[in-house]
């Protein structure tokens, strides 16, 4: 049975919580004050001190306010980021599940699709000129896993920031976070850093030869693959791991 003092006190501080956010969102607590002491706000809505904590970590997790010891909470101003850092546990959740992952790998394909097509529209010679060398410290990388990865992020990162779109920069670095899982997995298959790289070459081509169509077709051939090497790899480990179970379960039966 759940304690009612435990009930009370998240009552408690979800109704200090949301009166702050409303002071927030209204531009009454504005970007850079800071919240009353603890003490005062204690005083002010009549509730302890773990109500308060706790409604000041809400606020914290909701990208609304900083937190730094021995200093009173900071309002921030609002970021893309912030809007999708709140969506963590939710993500997780849906990752757990082929029908989430699939989800999340075409929400990506929709996504970065667009992105390629943009950059082939918009892309100015600084922004081609950055491309160019995020694609040759891509092909550099070749032969170090760690390496690669993170070129490769960042790379995709370039046609996110191209696009001069503050939440599609914030976008791309949360669902790169979220289909972690995906990059470790399908680079791990043989040859795959090579076939990489050649995607990011034909898309970077499709862009510099100012041809959105091509861009996205690149883009679009470039995802298809590195989800499909990504069921593989996944069905031919969980088959691996199966038989591994079979043969440990025919041991102790022999045992």
């Amino acid at each position: 049975m759940v304690d009612p003092l435990i009930i009370e006190r998240k009552k408690l501080f979800e109704h200090v919580a949301t009166h702050l956010e409303g002071q927030i969102l209204s531009g009454k607590l504005k970007p850079g004050d800071q919240l009353p002491p603890e003490r005062d706000l204690q005083a002010r809505f009549g509730v302890g001190r773990p109500a308060i904590r706790e409604a000041l970590i809400s606020l914290q997790k909701a990208g609304l306010v900083e937190l730094t010891n021995g200093a009173r909470a900071k309002v921030l101003m609002p970021t893309a980021s912030h809007i999708f850092t709140g969506m963590a546990p939710a993500v997780r959740q849906m990752l757990s599940t082929e029908e989430g992952q699939r989800s999340f790998q075409g929400a990506r394909m929709f996504f970065e699709v667009g992105l390629a097509r943009e950059a082939a529209r918009t892309a100015t010679q600084e922004d081609l000129q950055s491309l160019a060398q995020a694609l040759e410290a891509n092909r550099l990388a070749i032969g170090d896993r760690d390496r690669f990865t993170s070129t490769d992020i960042a790379f995709h990162f370039e046609l996110a920031r191209i696009a001069r779109n503050l939440v599609f920069v914030a976008l791309h670095d949360q669902i790169s976070e979220w289909l972690k899982e995906q990059r470790i997995v399908t680079l791990a298959a043989d040859g795959q850093e090579q076939t990489a790289y050649e995607a990011h070459r034909a898309i970077y081509d499709g862009i510099v030869a100012r041809e959105p169509d091509r861009a996205e077709q690149a883009m679009r051939e470039h995802l298809d693959q590195l989800t499909t090497m990504f069921w593989r790899q996944r069905s031919s480990h969980h088959e691996v791991a199966d038989h591994d179970t079979g043969d440990r379960a025919t041991g102790d039966h022999n045992e």
